[in-house]
C-alpha cells in the first residue's frame, strides 16, 4: 500500500509513476509520464507538464506551473503561482518563488501584490538556491549552488549567476552576462549585456551606510555597461557608471565613472591604458 492521498478532481494519467506518501490536491493536472518521488505534495490547481520528474519530498505550491521535461531534486519547494518553463533542472533543497520579508529598517520596498516568479525554458538551478517571487528569467538562465536572487529583478537570456552569488532586489542583468562565484550584486543597479564579473566582486548602493533618512531617496547601485569586465575582488561604489568595454583590474576600487574601452587599476582606480582591440566585442 502506497498511502497516497489523491483528490477526486485531480487529473492523473495512467502513465504517472507515484511514489509512496504523496499528496495531490484539488484540480491538479499531471501530464503524461510524470514521475513523483516519495512524499511529494502538489497543492491545489498545480500544473505539471509531460515527462516532469520530481525527486523525493518535493513541494509544489498552489497554482504553480512546471513545464514539460523539467527535473526537480529532492526537498525542493516551488512556491505558489511560480511558473517554470520546459526542459529545466533544479537541484535539491532549493526554494523557488518565495515571497520576501524585509526588516523594519530595510530600504527594500514592500509590495503587497508581488507577481509570481517566471522562469523561461532550458534553465539550470543548482542545489540550495533561493529565488524570490517577482523576478523574471529569460531562456537558458543558469543559477549556481547556494545563489540568492531577490525580488523584482530581470534576468536576461543565457545569464550565468555563479555559486554563492547574491543578486539583490530591483536589479536588471542583460543577456549573456556572467557573474562568477561569491560576487555581491547590490539592489537598484543595472548590468547590461555581455558583462563579465569575476569572483568576489562587491557592489554598493548606500553612501550613508544605513544612517539618515536621505538614504531612502538617494540609494543607487552602480551601472555596468555593455561588454565591461570587472576583475576579482574589485569594489564598485554607489552610483558609479562603468562605461562599455571598460576593463577593471582585480582588486580595484571604482569610485568614479570610467571611460569607454579603457583599463583602470588601483585603489582607488586610475586610468592606465586602452583595452587592446583584439579584446573588444
Amino acid at each position: 500500500m502506497n498511502h497516497n492521498l489523491i483528490a477526486h478532481s485531480a487529473t492523473v494519467p495512467l502513465t504517472t509513476s507515484i511514489g509512496p506518501f504523496c499528496v495531490i490536491g484539488e484540480n491538479v493536472v499531471l501530464g503524461e509520464n510524470v514521475i513523483l518521488g516519495v512524499g511529494c505534495v502538489l497543492s491545489d490547481e498545480a500544473r505539471v507538464g509531460d515527462g516532469v520528474e520530481l525527486g523525493n519530498y518535493v513541494s509544489i505550491g498552489r497554482g504553480a506551473v512546471i513545464g514539460q521535461r523539467t527535473r526537480i531534486g529532492d526537498h525542493t519547494t516551488i512556491y505558489p503561482q511560480a511558473i517554470l518553463g520546459e526542459d529545466g533542472f533544479i537541484g535539491s533543497n532549493s526554494s523557488i518563488g518565495r515571497l520576501p520579508k524585509a526588516s523594519a529598517t530595510s530600504t527594500v520596498k514592500a509590495q503587497a501584490d508581488m507577481p509570481s516568479l517566471q522562469m523561461g525554458n532550458g534553465f539550470t538551478i543548482g542545489c540550495s538556491a533561493v529565488l524570490y517571487a517577482g523576478t523574471n528569467y529569460a531562456d537558458k538562465a543558469f543559477v549556481g549552488d547556494g545563489a540568492v536572487v531577490r525580488e523584482r529583478c530581470s534576468i536576461g537570456q543565457n545569464v550565468v549567476i555563479g555559486s554563492g552569488v547574491v543578486v539583490e532586489n530591483d536589479t536588471k542583468i542583460g543577456e549573456f552576462t556572467k557573474i562568477q562565484t561569491g560576487s555581491y550584486i547590490t539592489a537598484y543597479m543595472e548590468i547590461e549585456e555581455r558583462v563579465f564579473i569575476a569572483p568576489m566582486v562587491t557592489t554598493t548602493n548606500d553612501n550613508y551606510m544605513g544612517r539618515t533618512e536621505k538614504r531612502f531617496k538617494e540609494i543607487k547601485g552602480p551601472t555596468i555597461q555593455r561588454g565591461a569586465r570587472v576583475g576579482g575582488g574589485s569594489i564598485l561604489l554607489p552610483g558609479v557608471k562603468v562605461a562599455p568595454e571598460t576593463f577593471v583590474a582585480a582588486g580595484a576600487l571604482v569610485s568614479k565613472d570610467t571611460t569607454e574601452k579603457r583599463v583602470i587599476k588601483g585603489f582607488p582606480a586610475k586610468d592606465l591604458r586602452a583595452v587592446p582591440e583584439d579584446e573588444l566585442l
